[in-house]
This record gives structure tokens, sequence and C-alpha cells, in this order.
């Protein structure tokens, strides 16, 4: 049996692969994910909002409308089945003046055709009391309880992991190079790791999907074109709330919001700029002041000193029509489906879209066969610093290295790291554990944690020190030794 050849193959294992390759995992196929990154996550999927939005801002009747308030449904079941760090919420569009709230109306009526559920406008007493520290000009807020906070990379490794228990085999720094088509049917990939024979390609390579299609002949009108947002992330014991609070949106962006996290941490942003590069995640002096500009219209109180860390996501914005989600079997190439130009609200719908694949596969004449062990439950991450005393004491009798403090800020153990670099979905660099864990996040940024990490890293994988690196080949920590 050639061990190269799948029934299937997914281009990219941001949180739509990972997703779609979980849930096919329930069936006797044999699947295969690759990825270009050395980790899962290295992608839009874990640098965005972190916000499962409800579904009243995409246009009725687009595919985004859709799969928006369908996946937000799903999601309230995946968090728990997937064991994923999560909020109830709910989010709040805010007006500052009246023609603001006018518009609040367009958007409840938006929500209404979309079919999101429990949308609900409040006025000016309302709203400052659910969130006193709002600008007091506000005259009132659309309100959306179904929408959620979310750990982003945590919900893309759940999915991943979990498809890898059940069966789907995983290939990092695996770059799709071309396509293998005879008599205008897919037979497989080339990669940087040489050829791969499969019945099946999905396109979901996200900011590179484009590029991807186009290897294989279709869509060469479609181009994504990046669209950069930055991000700011505040010390959570200097500043918190408890929401999610966005501007009233213009045609191009939903606006530079502020958001409760997951951890604690208060984040705002993003701004949004045209970018020529699909990898630049640099922030910019200009870019974080629009971001702080932006906040401060709805809690003028914030103050931008007691912010520790900013980073930059990049959004895959297409040029189809509405700059609507490409979601399609290709009828010029058989056994290849694109999906192309998922933006925001693209989390949000990942499990929609995940479904909706299996269903244009089976209406393709793809036979599923479910397996009997299938196991649609992910053990949940153990996090020290969340147990009681007396569980992180019984959890030290079982192993002493649960007894180590490595990042003292987050309160993460060696026994949390070394569980990170023996996963499913193992981490083999720095930021791969620090996504993991949350180590280095805190005030300190790592400072404390860093030589220990790589001290780990070194012992686990067996590799110099001289070979660990923070974000994979090209960002290795340390060049060489002064002194041994």
């Amino acid at each position: 049996m050639n061990k190269n050849k799948y029934d299937l193959i997914i281009i990219g294992s941001g949180i739509v692969g990972s997703l779609i390759a979980r849930f096919l995992s329930q069936y006797n196929i044999k699947i295969l994910v690759i990825e270009k990154e050395i980790d899962i996550g290295m992608c839009p999927s874990s640098a965005n909002s972190a916000i499962i939005h409800a579904g009243y801002d995409p246009r009725p009747g687009t595919k985004k409308a859709k799969f928006n308030v369908e996946g937000n449904k799903i999601w309230h079941t995946l968090v728990h089945e997937l064991n994923i760090p999560f909020k109830k919420t709910g989010s709040y569009v805010v007006a500052i003046n009246d023609e603001e709230f006018k518009k609040l109306f367009t958007l409840y009526e938006q929500g209404i055709a979309n079919g999101v559920p429990r949308l609900k406008l409040l006025n000016k007493d309302e709203i400052l009391k659910r969130e006193p520290v709002l600008n007091k000009n506000t005259t009132g807020s659309l309100f959306a309880e179904t929408a959620m906070v979310i750990d982003p990379f945590a919900a893309t490794l759940a999915a991943a992991e979990n498809a890898k228990i059940n069966g789907v085999d995983f290939l990092f720094e695996t770059e799709f190079k071309d396509a293998i088509i005879e008599n205008k049917k897919v037979k497989g990939i080339i990669t940087n790791r040489g050829k791969f024979y499969c019945n099946w390609v999905i396109n979901s390579a996200g900011l590179f999907s484009d590029e991807v299609a186009h290897k294989f002949g279709v869509l060469m009108d479609f181009l994504i074109t990046p669209r950069k947002g930055e991000y700011i992330i505040f010390d959570s014991s200097a500043f918190s709330i408890n929401n999610v609070l966005f501007p009233v949106p213009s045609q191009q962006t939903k606006g530079i919001l502020i958001s409760t996290t997951t951890h604690g941490n208060v984040m705002i942003g993003p701004n949004a700029k045209t970018s020529e590069h699909k990898n630049d995640t640099a922030t910019t002096k200009e870019g974080l002041d629009e971001v702080i500009k932006g906040a401060k219209k709805l809690i003028p109180s914030l103050d931008e000193k007691n912010s520790i860390a900013t980073f930059a996501g990049i959004r895959a914005t297409g040029n189809a029509k509405d700059r609507d989600f490409i979601v399609e079997v290709s009828k010029e190439i058989k056994g290849l489906i694109n999906l192309c130009g998922i933006e925001s609200p693209g989390f949000a719908s990942a499990p929609a879209i995940a479904l909706y694949v299996i269903e244009l596969l089976k209406n393709e004449g793809v036979k599923f066969f479910l397996k009997k062990n299938f196991n649609p439950v992910r053990k949940a991450t153990l996090h020290f610093h969340l147990l009681s005393y007396k569980e992180k004491a019984d959890l030290i009798k079982k192993n002493h290295l649960y007894g180590r403090i490595v990042c003292r800020c987050e309160e993460v153990t060696e026994g949390e790291i070394v569980d990170a670099i023996h996963s499913p979905i193992p981490a083999k660099t720095y930021d791969g554990i620090k996504r993991r864990t949350w180590l280095g996040t805190g005030r300190c940024q790592g400072t404390f944690d860093y030589p220990r990490v790589i001290k780990i890293l070194s012992r686990e994988l067996s590799i110099p020190e001289e070979k660990i690196t923070k974000k994979g080949p090209g960002s290795e920590i340390i060049f060489n030794k002064v002194k041994d």
C-alpha cells in the first residue's frame, strides 16, 4: 500500500481546515492535512478578535450570513465537546450619537433577516448600567446575546488534536507546490516533501487560497488582498471589562472594538490597512495610535500606559462579489473543493462551512461510513493555576514537574510545558509553548521564562539549545554559547 496515498488531502490547518478534518475524522476515510508552517495556528486563525460573531453584520442572502448564524449555533456545543476556553459575553454595538443610533435599527433588521436570535436594542441607561465605563455620550446599543469570546488558538488546536486522535495525519513544514491533474481530475499534489496522491483536495489555504486555486487552473480572476489589523493587549490587573464592545460599523470594517478575553485581559483593535505582503504582521506606531484613538471613542478613560503587548493579524480579503466567501466544488477540475476569501466572520462560520463541505462531498458521490470508535471529545488542557490547592498538591505528588513554576506571571509549570511538547499536535517552538500554556503573556512578557523554556525544549526534543527557535527556522534564539 502506498503510504502517500490518501482519500482526501486538506491544504491548510487554520480553523476551517482543522474543523473539516475533525468532522471528517468520524468516517472511515484516509485524510492528510498539510501545513507549510511548523505548527497549528500560525495564521489568521489565531491572530484575530477572538469573537464568535452573532451574525447581524453580513448582508442577508450571502454565504457569510448563512454560515455565520449556523456556525455560531454549532460553536455553543463544540466548545464543550472540544473543551475550548470561552466566555458567554454577548456583544454590544455602541452608538455615540443620534445618527449612529439610527443605524442600529438597520443592523437589527439585518440580524432578524439572517435569523439571529435574541437581539435587543438598549437605551442609554440600559447600556451604561451594563458597562459603566462607556462613553457617557452613548445613545444606546444593539445587544446580541449569542455572541461569545473564545481562545482562537486553543480552538484551532483542539479541532486538530481531536482529528489527530481519530486518525487524521498531519504534516507540518509541508508546503503545497503544484497540483497533479490527469484528464481534468485531481490525482494528488506536489509538496516540498514529495508527492501525495488522493481523490479529493480541499483548498483551505486561507491567505494563499487564491494561489493554490491558480495552481489547479481555476478561479484565475480571484485574488486575495491582505488587510492588516493591529491590536493592543492590556494588563488584566490594571484594566478590565466583562463585555465585547463594537462601534457602529462602516461598509469596510466592523471598527475598532474593545473586548474582554478568555484570559481576563482587555484587547482593543483592529484597524484595517491594505498590505502588500501576506506575511506582514508587523505593528506600526501609526496603526497603534489609530487603534487607541478608535477605542477611546467608546471608553475615553482608557489609558494606553497599561498596555503590555501588541500584535497584528492579516485578513484574507477576496474580490468575490460582495466580498463573499467562495465555498464550492470546482466545475473545471473534478475532485477539488475551493474555500477562498474566508475573512471575518470566518472563525464564527468555520464549523458550518466544515459540515457544508461534507454535504458537498456526499452530493458528489463520496461514500461515508461511520467509525465505531470515533471519539468526539477532546480532553481539556490542564492549567495548573486554575486548580484548587488540594488538586495542585495531588498533582505534584504524582509528577514533581508540576511543582516547578517556569512562568511566574501566569503560574505555568514545567509539567504543563512537557505536556505541550508531547501532546497529539506537539509544540516544537517557544511560541508553540506560549500559545498552548499562555506562558510569557503576562507583565514581564517572557523575560523570566525564556532561558528555562529553551532548556526544557532542548531536553525533551533531544536537540541542541542552538536549534531551538521562537517560531520555526530562521528564528533561532541562541546563536552560540559564550562559555560552557
